[in-house]
């Protein structure tokens, strides 16, 4: 009995031996190691997950896997939902043994993600619904991002760096954010620090505090918008998109195109909507001036409404706003008494509706006391005009008309004057 115990036992050590054997062989081969774990997390998910590239993994300290040549995509489409060149995933031994139930990861790093928003959308459009709203982990060496891409609809994101030193989805993150909008003809690239102060409020469909600084430039065609920024706003998101409302906004911009090079100054207070392809703000409040008296850009106070539709090929930019003139600029032509010797602001209002870089015709509408001012120009070419305005045609190159009840012009008062300009705006 003795020697047959002694048997069974030595064949348990043998059998548990060369188990140990074979799982340490098939830990040895990162690929498959990966390879399942990659399996049971598409399983769950109700996705194909793949990574054709050399995998790595550590098990000492924290474990630690890197995949390469990742692509996520349902079963049976041809175009990814996620791809990315490299992933780092950092996971501490809690969270695997708490099976999904501690959301705690230690790092996260992504080369090269492409991210293809359509895609993303069907597959959540496609999953059950859920009783529970979706947790965000915790990451307590954070996460950090280079070269990604977002296609959306017509437009992308490119060149995305984001870097976080940890991710709390319960409290404030502090993250730096690069990247380039496009949306031909229309570009924004930003490189931005962003405060907000909890993640986790936008899955709860909950307002947040965001807050950003930094430089952005807006480029379309020949012109270009190189600005330093302050932006701040409870954020939100839900099903009809993203909002910021209302958003606070303060710039010290430069609006260039070919010779003209101007600083300006903009605040802007309104809720600012992005659902789809439309973007739109609404400014309750907008105050842009020039720098300096001889700036051709008029201290003006306005309220209006700006829409970008993307949807539209090219992109449809529109602007409707009103408000007053502070004053008459000193750069731009002296005007006649007594129009020039009248120290009440100029209401106006500017509608436009066309290219993003402002080269379509725009309607302006000013007054003062009993004189009306009713014009069709382009932005581009009286900024151009202005720079040659002492060289140059003395008249503006617009459309319109300025009536007046009295006019005094060398000595002479004339009365009831209109005058037409008859400067084809649409060349």
């Amino acid at each position: 009995m003795a020697a047959s115990r002694k048997r069974r036992a030595l064949l348990a050590v043998l059998a548990l031996a060369a188990l140990l054997a074979l799982l340490l062989a098939w830990l040895s081969r990162p690929q498959q190691l990966a390879g399942l774990i990659l399996d049971r997390a598409g399983a769950a998910l109700g996705l194909e997950i793949s990574a054709s590239g050399p995998a790595e993994y550590r098990l000492r300290g924290t474990p630690q896997l890197v995949l390469r040549k990742l692509s996520v995509r349902e079963p049976g489409t041809a175009t990814a939902l996620l791809e990315a060149d490299r992933l780092l995933l950092a996971l501490p031994w809690s969270t695997i043994r708490g099976k999904g139930q501690k959301l705690t990861v230690q790092r996260v790093e992504l080369d090269a993600p492409r991210l293809d928003l359509a895609a993303l959308q069907r597959w959540m459009a496609g999953r059950p619904p859920s009783s529970q709203t979706p947790r965000l982990p915790l990451l307590t060496d954070g996460i950090g991002i280079v070269d990604g891409h977002v296609a959306g609809d017509g437009w992308e994101i490119r060149d995305i760096a984001l870097s976080a030193a940890r991710f709390d989805p319960r409290r404030p993150l502090t993250a730096q954010l690069r990247g380039r909008y496009v949306d031909a003809p229309l570009e924004a690239g930003f490189d931005l620090r962003v405060a907000l102060d909890e993640a986790q409020a936008l899955l709860e469909q909950r307002a947040t505090a965001v807050a950003a600084d930094g430089g952005v430039e807006i480029r379309s065609g020949a012109t270009a918008l190189p600005a330093t920024l302050s932006l701040s706003g409870p954020l939100r998101m839900d099903e009809d998109g993203i909002a910021v409302e209302p958003l606070r906004l303060g710039a010290s911009a430069r609006y260039r195109n070919g010779d003209t090079d101007l600083p300006l100054r903009i605040g802007v207070h309104g809720p600012l909507r992005h659902a789809g392809q439309r973007l739109s703000l609404d400014a309750a409040g907008l105050i842009v001036r020039g720098d300096g008296d001889d700036s051709p850009i008029p201290p003006l106070r306005a309220r209006g409404r700006l829409t970008l539709d993307g949807a539209r090929t090219p992109a449809l930019l529109q602007i409707a706003v009103g408000g007053e003139i502070a004053r008459w600029p000193q750069a731009w032509p002296t005007l006649p008494p007594p129009l020039g010797q009248s120290d009440s602001p100029l209401p106006f209002s500017l509608d436009y509706a066309g290219a993003t870089d402002g080269d379509d015709p725009l309607r302006l509408r000013l007054a003062r006391d009993a004189t009306r001012f009713d014009a069709r120009l382009r932005l581009p070419a009286l900024l151009d005009w202005f720079d040659t305005l002492a060289d140059g045609n003395p008249l503006p190159p617009l459309q319109g008309r300025l009536s007046t009840p009295r006019v005094e012009v060398s000595g002479a008062t004339l009365h009831g004057v209109e005058i037409e300009f008859e400067e084809d705006a649409e060349q």
